[in-house]
């Protein structure tokens, strides 16, 4: 019986399936439990890969919603309001359209996932509700924290492991250090470079009352037949 089943493997019955497949076509075979684990490996990636997606689309802050990709910043703030915001980065935070324009600027940077995160955070600190809570943490952490998240923030190693430990029973404050993190360097970093950028000196430069002005003191001085310079408004 044995020198039945050493001939004829595909005979036993009482090994798995796969071991006695392999066994009647060869060693040439052998390798092929390593590539279904190789493409189980490969397919559990792209399963948490098409989860962070989602979760990405279906959590997005109503500020910086993943639709919202135009660099154009809203057309309804006045050049007073925008000129407000350069008093400080927690200034232009106080306002909606700054916020939005901050975001647009991010985006050509492609670093909006700061002010995203940031955003994230403020709301994560109203939910008086466990169980949202927890739905929002781990949210916050897969889009955001985690390694290769869809999002990635930039955080040491030992912050986001503090975040980690206490995923399972969040508390109203444990993305509070990355939070800081982030909002200093968008402080430091970003925000300075916002107020020299196109968008921003856009704002402050549109067609307002000055502009009359301006137009009318160039008018203040004009040249006569002779070229020399007068006062005298000429006729326009």
């Amino acid at each position: 019986m044995e020198t039945l089943l050493f001939l004829f493997p595909q005979f036993n019955y009482m090994a798995p399936k796969e071991e006695a497949y392999f066994k009647m076509f060869g060693p040439q075979h052998s390798q092929a439990p390593k590539m279904k684990d190789d493409f189980s490996r490969q397919k559990d990636k792209e399963r948490k890969s098409r989860l962070s997606l989602f979760l990405t689309k279906s959590g997005s802050h109503e500020n910086v919603s993943p639709h919202k990709k135009t660099n154009t910043p809203p057309s309804n703030i006045s050049p007073e309001a925008a000129l407000q915001w350069s008093d400080s980065f927690e200034e232009l935070l106080k306002h909606s359209d700054g916020v939005e324009s901050f975001s647009q600027f991010l985006r050509t940077e492609f670093s909006e996932e700061n002010i995203e995160f940031w955003l994230a955070c403020e709301e994560y600190k109203t939910i008086d509700s466990e169980t949202k809570l927890l739905s929002k943490a781990k949210y916050i952490y897969t889009v955001y924290i985690e390694s290769e998240a869809p999002k990635e923030v930039n955080i040491d190693y030992n912050t986001k492991m503090a975040i980690q430990k206490v995923l399972a029973k969040p508390t109203m404050s444990c993305f509070e250090a990355a939070q800081i993190k982030i909002y200093s360097l968008m402080k430091k970093d970003s925000f300075p470079r916002f107020l020299n950028s196109d968008i921003y000196l856009g704002l402050t430069r549109k067609k307002g009352p000055g502009a009359n002005m301006f137009r009318r003191r160039s008018r203040s001085c004009v040249f006569n037949d002779r070229g020399e310079a007068t006062n005298e408004p000429l006729a326009w």
